[in-house]
C-alpha cells in the first residue's frame, strides 16, 4: 500500500483574532496618549500669557519710575496688541486704591484672556502692581481659580 503523505506548508499571515488584538492595543494607547498630548499643547500655549504679562509688568514698573504713577483709568503703557499675540488678548485697567497713608495710591491690573474658539479659551490670568499673579478662570478639568498661574490640569501652578 502506497500512501502518499502530502506535506502542507504552514499558512503565512495573521489570523483575524491577532489583528483584532493589535487594533485594540492601538486604540487603548491612543485613548491614553491623545489627551496627554492635547494638554501638552495647551500648556505650551499658556506660556504666551505668562511671558507677556511678566514683560508687561516690567514695562509698567519702568513707566512708574519715570512718571511716579501707573497711569489713570487707562494704564500708562499700552498692552501688547492682538496682532503680536496668537493665543491671548491682554488688557490693562488702572485703579486708585488704598486708604490712610496709602490713599490715592495708583495701581493696575493686567489681564490675559484666552482667545475664544481656541485651545486657550476659558483661561484668564492676571497680574497687578504688587506682582500678585492669579488665575481667575480655567476650563473644566484644570482645577479652580487660584492665586497663582495654573500651568497644568488639576490646578497646579508654576
Amino acid at each position: 500500500m502506497n500512501t502518499m503523505h502530502t506535506h502542507r506548508e504552514p499558512a503565512a499571515g495573521f489570523t483575524l483574532v491577532e489583528l483584532m488584538i493589535v487594533v485594540a492595543i492601538i486604540a487603548i494607547l491612543g485613548a491614553i496618549a491623545l489627551p496627554v498630548y492635547k494638554n501638552y499643547i495647551i500648556r505650551s500655549k499658556l506660556s504666551e500669557a505668562y511671558n507677556n504679562l511678566a514683560a508687561y509688568r516690567v514695562s509698567m514698573e519702568q513707566y512708574y519710575q519715570d512718571n511716579r504713577n501707573y497711569g489713570t483709568t487707562t494704564c500708562g503703557v499700552p498692552a501688547p496688541s492682538s496682532t503680536s499675540l496668537k493665543y491671548f488678548a491682554i488688557a490693562c485697567t488702572g485703579n486708585t486704591t488704598g486708604t490712610g497713608t496709602n490713599a490715592g495710591y495708583q495701581g493696575y491690573l493686567a489681564t490675559a484672556k484666552g482667545n475664544a474658539g481656541g485651545l486657550t479659551a476659558g483661561f484668564i490670568f492676571t497680574i497687578d502692581n504688587n506682582n500678585n499673579q492669579a488665575t481667575t478662570t480655567v476650563p473644566t478639568g484644570w482645577g479652580a481659580a487660584t492665586t497663582c498661574w495654573v500651568d497644568r490640569p488639576g490646578g497646579s501652578c508654576q
